[in-house]
């Protein structure tokens, strides 16, 4: 399961949680302009614009989990099981497997309104990256500095939804999550008034007590209504340490601790890593579970006329600052 959300200061913000029970040895992985994108259907991308994110790279190719290009549009795709349908290819559409989607789209888009042109003729064809890799069952979030939508794959075919609240989960479907917000608009930062009833002398006992109800548990859809309220009434600094700072923050109130969602055996989900990426600098930041100490890999620092990807391997070991060594 997974968590992204968009954060605005006088930057602008997008990352994610990544959680799951294992890890594919992902990278942060830059592509310059010239690498060449070849998709299974259609022509290649030869120049296109720039970015970094987290992938897997296999057999030269980045399998983005998430990325930001140089104009700062940022997608992430997340784990959308049971509901994720992709289709046969398709006669007169741009016919992208899922794992070519986040290139397809950041390769040639600088905007959200760019984007919605392209997935006017998108159809999300059914391939497997290979017999090793099957495709995974996702829907994304795709935002800009100013707007962020989801775009969800059904049986009913492509959805594409306005997202106000720059946040996504998991299951069910994002339709449902806003309408399910509905079920919390008296949940309140500030303190709570006796609305009981006037012949009860009730009183605060406890500050927070505005959010009683804001759900704790670990689900896709608590996880919504947890990071839309953290979000929505966050409050920080808008220099740059000010910024990462409180968004990994927000990450953290949705962040899963190994142990408490077992699957089986051994084997039990975690947040494997959180991210957050400068969409104005193209700075990159990350920490992992076993390290807590933000790592920043910075795009701009690289060749981006260059035809070759850069990875760069997570610093996973926990680091840690002794002040009087």
């Amino acid at each position: 399961m997974c968590t992204a959300i968009t954060y605005y200061t006088k930057d602008h913000y997008f990352g994610r949680n990544l959680d799951l029970e294992f890890s594919y040895n992902e990278t942060v992985t830059v592509t310059p302009r010239y690498y060449p994108f070849h998709f299974r259907n259609g022509k290649a991308l030869d120049h296109h614009y720039a970015m970094i994110g987290m992938a897997y790279v296999v057999d030269g190719f980045p399998l983005y989990y998430d990325a930001t290009n140089e104009k700062g549009l940022s997608m992430a795709g997340l784990n959308f099981p049971d509901n994720a349908d992709y289709k046969e290819a398709k006669e007169g559409c741009d016919n992208i497997t899922p794992f070519e989607f986040i290139p397809w789209i950041l390769g040639q888009c600088a905007s959200v309104s760019e984007a919605r042109i392209l997935l006017e003729q998108i159809n999300l064809v059914d391939l497997n990256f290979s017999e090793e890799l099957p495709l995974s069952p996702l829907h994304w979030m795709i935002s800009d500095q100013e707007n962020s939508i989801v775009v969800e794959s059904i049986k009913d075919g492509l959805k594409i939804f306005e997202n106000p609240v720059g946040v996504l989960t998991n299951n069910p479907t994002f339709d449902y999550q806003m309408f399910n917000l509905n079920n919390y608009m008296h949940l309140s930062k500030e303190p709570p008034t006796n609305t009981f009833s006037a012949e009860l002398k009730l009183e605060q006992y406890s500050r927070g007590m505005g959010a009683i109800g804001l759900p704790g548990d670990l689900s896709s859809a608590s996880r919504f209504v947890k990071v839309a309220f953290t979000k929505m009434n966050s409050v920080s600094g808008d220099s740059e340490l000010e910024s990462i700072s409180q968004f990994f923050h927000i990450l953290g109130s949705a962040e899963q601790q190994r142990g408490c969602v077992h699957l089986g055996e051994d084997k039990y989900e975690i947040t494997i890593y959180s991210s957050c990426c400068n969409m104005d600098k193209g700075i990159y930041y990350y920490t992992t579970y076993e390290n807590n100490q933000i790592t920043a890999v910075d795009m701009c620092r690289e060749n981006l006329d260059g035809n070759t990807i850069i990875s760069y391997p997570l610093v996973k070991e926990q680091q840690v600052n002794c002040q009087n060594r």
